[in-house]
């Protein structure tokens, strides 16, 4: 069989191959025969089973077998593209063995020596380098999405014309994703390029349902798909260093080291790794926030120093998260076990990491998500992972990394930070041994990616309006596309807003509705490079050396929190990527540093959003509860022994959950629901749902249980969701009783109150199954979370642009801009970006269909609510109790854009009285006035029109203007004609005069005053709207008092 793979394969290639490795895998030879075949592929195998190579030599071959085209800008006929760029440079690197050693085969069998060339282009690559790209494209061309996107929206693009294999390496890490959204639209914008659209070969860890990916990957075509039967081999454990986790309290513990006298299980872990480390040649430890991976991999070097020395770094030093709230503090130990690797660390800065790893340099690094894709990290024996994995599939890779090479063990441990970690780190694991990962979905049409796009393919050509969504459909996201969502889009995009309210925010595209042609206003291809993208913009603050020219690309240490630099001085020392850096001085977008090795410094924080765990996960996570709760204790022991936990990590679990069986009588599984009641340290009444369905199911939950205490008792009550359920606090019934004081003696009471009751119980927080989707889904729009998802959906559909390319964004700025869209925006529900962050908060955030699922469960008795109330929390409410205090402790740091507020009306006129202030006339200069009334009729020398853009804008912002006014403003009579022309304007009789108005306009001026409209108006102008005339005389298109949208002359005929 591996020869009958090979044998397709030209000699060179052939004879290179054989006498690299033994045989092919069983992914290879299947990825071989399909490609053979002429169809796209979809290699679905574990991490270290060669699917890069199977995909890379097949193209390899290729290139090497025929001569290059002639013409030097069609090259280019292997495009890669990767998630990461670090994947890329690996890659690349990679390439480098079998490019050498096919040439080397040739000479040697005396065939012509291929000049194969392959180039990177990525967010990283000079710029210099990037135009050498663009006149001599190499035969494969390395990239990302995001700079695929780049090129096709430049005159780059005609590198690519040339394409003729696409590979896709990771699929499964953005199908699921917006990201994965913008990069199938990318890739039919590169099929329209070619004479024919290119075959396209995914790579894919173990994923399912393979078909969605197979759709994603190629949503015409026909797809092979490959997927051997896995033979990756895993050794997986659960380890608790400690014989009693619940002596340290039900909690998990704080990040960090604690005094003598607060228990804590840090000190026990941290000691357990750093034996491990010390035990092999090469470990990563995976944490699951960049803050724990600071925190973590400083204290393994202070253990390191203090085992080399056998004294501690810092006698008596105080317990850093009492010093530094939420920092925490480093001791400025040396690395000389570990160092940090994470997406706040800077490029330069994780290239060394990983080189120091790989040459084993280095025994350990402490990593997020940023090593957990496929890159080679070399002989890596061990992989750490502290708290459990957040998904099955995150798991396998991060395990993945360790036995990387074909046919090794992969072989992992898993520290669980607190017990209520300890079921889920047990079930993970169990799942990662079956593969039984989580599924995934694409994301349904999300239509900020469409606008992005949209205004990206405009801006390069004119476009037919039934050819523009023929192309968008094509994309697997978009398949089921409804035309008046992609109409909406486009009304937006064109500054057809639903209210005058938008003026301000310039149309980015020309629709000619008659013509049914779409073509990018001028900017609108700028704007597409400069704000492009779907990862959001954090408003991070740059880290650089003092001294260094960043231009010149050097000095980037990484990136830090806006929070955290708001708390910073200069002068201070804090810890990125284990080094010791000084503050010398804090720009507005950067942070100046100098090195301070050895001294003692704050460690850094982020703030990131996990979506928690999925439901899929959740019903793992409850059935293995029911069956442990169904054996005897000798036999659960067995069992939890099976599913890969040491002894003292069963012991735990065990004791766990027979405590929580002796404090309520019960254990929430996939069949229980447990509703616990106690009262707080202040007499109030908690309420604890008991469910193990996930954060994904129990936020809209949370939300729905919100909206019916507002309704019942008319209070905000306080709502914390997590993993393992929900956490209500309730004012004292005594004090919610006063409400009865009120109430007329003759009318039966709205609801009766018992002091020793609760006020709350299971029968509440059970929601009708018709019902609970439209109650979340009227709640979502005042959360917090629609409101930052708002904000970054925004940005995607370039409605925020940055104002400074290149520049920082401060986050706060951000969330003032996003505010005051929200405040008009939210007026419409037919807004499509409004539409698009209720989508993403309902489908990709929430799992509403999940709660649907789970609430007519309930309803046919197939899952149970049981009540109890206790005289203290149980130990399964101590571990969620957690969560709620540190949610509340610092929920007066939230933005204030992201928070509800009420409103505050107040009587101006009143409140200048009682204040005794002057008339505000009084105070004003009458020529500053007049001044700034020129500048606001575009009167002014640096505000003259320059062309027939120009015009537009003016009819937009000021309304209907005649041939004088527009004259005296700069404009030639031909421009507004040329607007006539397109469509775009229309002449009209005001007040016995000729007029030029926006065609956008046309409606309003014949329904507010009633003025004769010319024929051939598309519909789409002439819709009814609520108030035409206020929208005439809106302000924001009047800024001056004297004239309302427009010229000295639009009084008189808005009176008339």
């Amino acid at each position: 069989m591996a020869g009958a793979a090979l044998e397709s394969f030209s000699p060179a290639t052939r004879s290179w191959f054989t006498g690299a490795f033994r045989t092919p895998t069983s992914a290879q030879e299947g990825a071989w025969r399909a490609i053979g075949e002429g169809s796209d592929v979809l290699v679905v195998a574990p991490t270290g089973s060669g699917k890069t190579l199977a995909a890379f030599l097949a193209a390899l071959d290729r290139l090497a077998s025929q001569p290059p085209p002639a013409e030097a800008r069609k090259r280019c006929r292997v495009l890669y593209v990767s998630p990461l760029k670090a994947l890329a440079v690996d890659v690349e690197r990679n390439l480098r063995s079998p490019l050498t050693g096919i040439r080397q085969e040739s000479a040697r069998l005396g065939l012509p020596e291929p000049d194969i060339r392959v180039g990177i282009r990525s967010g990283d690559t000079p710029a210099a380098e990037r135009r050498a790209l663009a006149t001599r494209p190499p035969d494969i061309l390395i990239t990302t999405p995001e700079s695929l996107f780049l090129m096709l929206t430049s005159a780059a693009r005609d590198a690519l014309s040339g394409v003729e294999t696409v590979i896709l390496d990771e699929v499964h890490a953005v199908a699921g994703t917006k990201r994965g959204a913008h990069l199938a639209l990318s890739l039919e914008r590169l099929d329209e390029l070619l004479p024919r659209p290119a075959r396209r070969i995914g790579l894919s860890a173990t994923v399912r349902p393979v078909e969605e990916v197979a759709r994603f990957l190629a949503p015409r075509g026909r797809v092979e798909i490959v997927q051997p039967p896995s033979a990756k081999e895993f050794d997986l454990s659960v380890v608790v260093p400690v014989e009693d986790m619940g002596e340290l309290g039900g909690s998990p513990a704080t990040e960090g080291r604690e005094g003598g006298d607060k228990p804590s299980i840090w000190p026990h872990v941290e000691e357990r790794i750093a034996d491990l480390v010390q035990a092999h040649r090469s470990t990563i430890v995976f944490a699951n926030s960049r803050r724990l991976a600071e925190r973590l991999c400083n204290r393994l070097n202070e253990i390191a120093h203090e085992r080399a020395t056998g004294e501690p770094l810092v006698e008596g030093a105080p317990p850093p998260a009492e010093i530094m709230a939420q920092s925490g503090a480093a001791l400025g130990a040396a690395p000389l076990l570990a160092r940090a690797h994470h997406g706040s660390v800077s490029k330069e800065q994780r290239a060394l990491v990983e080189e120091d790893l790989k040459a084993g340099r280095l025994p350990a690094v402490v990593a997020t998500s940023s090593l957990e894709l496929g890159i080679d990290m070399g002989a890596v024996d061990l992989v750490v992972q502290v708290e459990s994995p957040p998904s099955v599939a995150s798991g396998l890779q991060r395990v993945g990394r360790a036995g990387h090479q074909v046919g090794a063990v992969s072989t992992g441990v898993v520290f669980p930070k607190y017990r209520g970690d300890l079921v889920q780190a047990a079930v993970v694991t169990e799942r990662m041994r079956t593969g039984a990962i989580e599924s995934l979905r694409i994301p349904s049409n999300p239509l900020d990616v469409l606008a992005q796009q949209l205004v990206a393919m405009t801006a390069m050509d004119t476009w037919q309006l039934d050819e523009l969504l023929a192309l968008v459909r094509r994309a697997a996201p978009f398949a089921a596309l409804p035309e008046s969502a992609f109409t909406s889009v486009l009304d937006m995009l064109a500054g057809r807003y639903p209210s005058d309210a938008f003026a301000e925010l310039r149309p980015r595209v020309v629709w000619d509705r008659v013509a049914g042609t779409i073509t990018g206003r001028p900017g609108a291809q700028r704007l597409a490079v400069t704000s492009g993208g779907t990862i959001p913009d954090r408003g991070l603050f740059g880290v650089f050396l003092a001294g260094a020219d960043p231009k010149k690309g050097g000095g980037r240490v990484g990136e830090l929190d806006e929070e955290m630099v708001y708390e910073s001085r200069v002068g201070d020392v804090f810890t990125l990527g284990t080094t010791s850096w000084r503050i010398e001085d804090i720009t507005r977008d950067r942070v100046l540093v100098t090195p301070a090795p050895g001294v003692p410094g704050r460690l850094p924080f982020w703030k990131g959003d996990q979506l928690g765990r999925p439901l899929e996960l959740g019903r793992a996570v409850g059935a293995f509860l029911r069956e442990l709760g169904a054996l005897s204790d000798e036999d659960a022991r067995l069992r939890l022994l099976a599913a890969g936990l040491d002894g003292w990590a069963a012991d735990n679990v065990l004791a766990y959950l027979a405590e929580q069986r002796e404090a309520c009588g019960h254990v929430p599984d996939d069949r229980t629901i447990l509703v616990e009641r106690f009262r707080d340290e202040l007499g109030d009444w908690r309420v604890v749902v008991h469910s193990p369905f996930g954060a994904q199911v129990h936020a809209p939950w949370a939300l729905a249980l919100s909206a019916r205490l507002a309704e019942k008792y008319g209070m905000d009550a306080q709502v914390m969701h997590a993993d393992d359920g929900i956490v209500l606090r309730l004012p004292d019934a005594d004090l919610l009783s006063m409400d009865l004081l009120d109430h007329d003696p003759a009318r039966p009471a709205p609801f009766e109150f018992d002091d020793e009751q609760a006020p709350l119980g299971a029968a509440d927080v059970a929601f009708d199954q018709g019902e609970v989707s439209g109650i979340v889904t009227d709640q979502v729009g005042g959360s917090a979370l629609f409101a930052s998802r708002f904000r970054e959906c925004a940005a995607r559909a370039l409605l925020l642009p940055r104002r400074s390319p290149g520049k920082r964004t401060p986050l706060w700025q951000q969330r003032q801009r996003a505010s005051q869209l929200l405040q008009v925006a939210s007026e419409f529900g037919s807004f499509p970006i409004v539409l698009e962050a209720v989508r993403e908060c309902l489908q990709d955030v929430f799992d509403v269909p999940g709660l649907t699922e789970l609430m007519g469960d309930i309803e046919a008795r197939r899952v149970r609510l049981v009540e109890v109330t206790t005289p203290e929390p149980s130990p399964f409410a101590r571990s969620l109790l957690f969560g709620y205090v540190a949610q509340f402790l610092y929920e007066g740091d939230s933005p204030l854009a992201e928070r509800r507020a009420a409103a505050l009306s107040l009587d101006s006129r009143m409140l200048a009285e009682l204040l005794g202030q002057a008339e505000l006339r009084e105070l004003l200069d009458a020529e500053v006035l007049e001044e700034l009334e020129r500048e606001l009729q575009w009167l002014t020398e640096d505000r003259r029109a320059k062309d027939a853009e120009s015009v537009a804008d003016l009819l937009r912002l000021l309304g209907p203007l005649t041939d004088a006014e527009l004259a005296a403003r700069g404009a030639e009579p031909a421009w507004a004609r040329g607007l006539e022309a397109a469509r775009r304007a229309i002449r009209v009789r005001i007040g016995g005069a000729d007029h030029w108005a926006a065609i956008e306009d046309a409606g309003r001026l014949r329904d507010a005053l009633g003025t004769a409209l010319p024929v051939g108006v598309p519909e789409a102008f002439t819709e009814p709207v609520k108030d035409p005339l206020g929208d005439l005389l809106s302000p924001t298109r009047a800024p001056t008092g004297r004239s309302p949208r427009g010229g000295p002359t639009r009084l008189v005929w808005a009176r008339r």
